[in-house]
């Protein structure tokens, strides 16, 4: 049994706790509508107006007039992500994160110690809570993806299990836009074939998929039929460190991607320290409306793990993607080519790299002992660093 972990609004949930005053109302972290910028996370009151993560903050300000917008504050959401993380190390070294605020974990191997599965799940949603003040949702099954649905379809503070003989009911009267890959434009053209369910894609053929999906096509088939070899790989046997997110709905306005790019490296940057890793090369990938993916790469001079180096790189890429104007749906953002975490005293002939190494790695240990946002990144308030 595979079992995912995902924070219930993260962001909004970090600033609430920090904030009691804002309980209840509908708050979202993100950029200035002023500066184009985007939903980063919603509390649920915010989002039963239909405010989204990714969408601009000037579509969710007509949504509800009302909202309390709070600027991203990177730094503290990593400082309280890497919490979290030790708390899921107490019960299993198989982590493999998806992100700052969701990961999934292999507890097969501590059932001798801890107990059952769904025991020590419960477990860890208690530890969060009560030492963090923050709330988790978990989703228990036999293959990644259906864990991760589960944890979807549990949330607020849900926990959900999936055995082995309810996957296909489970996953049948589900709607398609539950299949990883599939949004907005994709779940029409489901529509349009006659494919509502899960249940509807796994009932066809291979040739009728590939006919109209292509190879996507037939991973949706083996997704909709529950079918998902992966294992849980933890990150320091991985051999890049990434985070992508998938919009609500496509997006073509660059300072929104560039916003929403920003977060990504952000995390990226953070997680690369977390784990004393540096690399050479920055991949972005970028998926169009069409389904059609493109990846673009960047080799540097040399091994980095700072937030400057990695945004010039993937912001350079973002300006080379193809179909310049056409709206993405996904957008992501990798570091690979691992060397040793350089040591920011030793390159005496790239001051600048240094003093921006020493400036995240100060960062980073202020916002651990100290938490709640001491310190935050300035180009983050207003606008992306250039």
């Amino acid at each position: 049994m595979f079992t995912h972990l995902d924070m219930d609004a993260f962001y909004a949930s970090v600033e609430i706790r920090e904030r009691p005053e804002l309980e209840g109302l509908p708050v979202v972290v993100g950029g200035s509508p002023e500066g184009r910028g985007v939903v980063a996370a919603a509390s649920y009151p915010a989002r039963r107006f239909g405010v989204r993560s990714a969408m601009p903050m000037a579509t969710a300000l007509k949504r509800c007039p009302e909202l309390v917008i709070l600027p991203s504050r990177m730094a503290v959401y990593a400082a309280e992500s890497r919490r979290i993380h030790a708390i899921l190390e107490r019960y299993t070294p198989l982590i493999e994160p998806l992100s700052l605020d969701e990961a999934f974990l292999d507890l097969r191997g501590s059932v001798r110690l801890f107990g059952p599965v769904p025991d020590i799940a419960r477990r860890i949603k208690r530890e969060i809570r009560d030492e963090l003040g923050l709330v988790a949702s978990v989703g228990i099954a036999p293959v990644k993806f259906v864990a991760k649905i589960a944890s979807d379809l549990g949330k607020p503070d849900g926990l959900l299990v999936v055995e082995a003989g309810e996957i296909h009911a489970f996953l049948g009267p589900l709607p398609v836009n539950r299949l990883w890959g599939v949004g907005k434009v994709g779940e029409q053209a489901m529509h349009r074939l006659g494919l509502k369910t899960i249940g509807d894609v796994a009932r066809r053929d291979e040739d009728f998929m590939r006919r109209h999906f292509g190879r996507h096509g037939l991973h949706l088939l083996e997704l909709a039929r529950g079918i998902d070899p992966r294992e849980v790989v933890p990150e320091r046997e991985t051999r890049s460190v990434s985070n992508e997110t998938t919009f609500a709905a496509d997006i073509a306005e660059r300072e929104a991607l560039r916003a929403i790019l920003l977060q990504l490296v952000e995390q990226v940057s953070w997680r690369l320290r977390h784990k004393d890793l540096a690399g050479r090369t920055v991949q972005l990938k970028a998926r169009y409306a069409d389904f059609t993916t493109v990846t673009r790469a960047q080799t540097l001079a040399a091994p980095t793990n700072t937030t400057a180096d990695i945004w010039r790189a993937a912001s350079a890429l973002l300006e080379r993607l193809p179909r310049p104007g056409q709206p993405l749906r996904l957008l992501g953002v990798g570091v690979s080519g691992f060397d040793a975490a350089p040591d920011a005293q030793a390159d005496l002939f790239a001051p600048a790299a240094a003093e921006a190494t020493r400036v995240d790695r100060v960062a980073d240990a202020i916002q651990e002992k100290f938490g709640a946002g001491v310190v935050r990144r300035a180009g983050s308030l207003r606008k992306p660093p250039e």
